[in-house]
């Protein structure tokens, strides 16, 4: 059976630089925020912070707070047919227990970064860009109404952010051996 791993952690912290490593190793990405991005797109909003916190929080009152996992475990079920797969962004813990109810054998790779360093990056960056305000405000929204913690705090491993670009490689690499080797997590 094809690999999934779910890629978790604070808005800023990488998650999307693992994403991009693990897809240059040939795996397909179902990116969970797009969900949100496609809902804006329907509603004819703007994507600003504030209409995507209004649109995930909207879809979890709707869908309860597994609505990503609900809506996009189809196309994780066609895509694990032929691909590994990574999923960008898988917040809420009921998202983590719907897709592991399903798939038992994800992995989830949980991306650290100290608090100051992911500001400086969020801030710095050239999509969406958020203030240190705006991140602090996202942070707690997340924790608060999302339940994003449990799923960062219950990885089965974690990369340290905080150091170079050729260290979170190195340490990508290790956990992609271990799982080659189909060590226990």
């Amino acid at each position: 059976m094809n690999k999934i791993i779910a890629i978790v952690g604070m808005c800023g912290s990488g998650k999307s630089v693992a994403c991009e490593l693990l897809e240059e190793k040939g795996f397909q990405k179902v990116y969970f925020g797009g969900v949100t991005m496609d809902k804006l797109k329907e509603e004819n909003l703007s994507v600003t912070p504030e209409n995507e916190k209004m649109m995930r929080e909207k879809l979890r009152s709707s869908l309860g707070m597994g609505a990503y996992a609900i809506i996009l475990l189809p196309k994780i079920k066609e895509l694990v047919k032929t691909h590994n797969v990574v999923l960008d962004g898988l917040y809420s813990w009921e998202e983590l227990k719907i897709i592991k109810e399903v798939f038992p054998d994800l992995t989830t790779i949980a991306i650290i970064v100290d608090k100051k360093t992911r500001y400086e990056r969020l801030s710095q960056r050239s999509i969406r860009p958020f203030t240190k305000e705006k991140a602090k405000d996202r942070d707690i929204s997340e924790i608060e109404n999302i339940a994003k913690a449990g799923p960062i705090a219950y990885a089965d491993y974690y990369i340290d952010n905080n150091k170079t670009i050729e260290d979170f490689k190195i340490r990508m690499n290790e956990i992609l051996e271990d799982l080659d080797k189909g060590e226990a997590k």
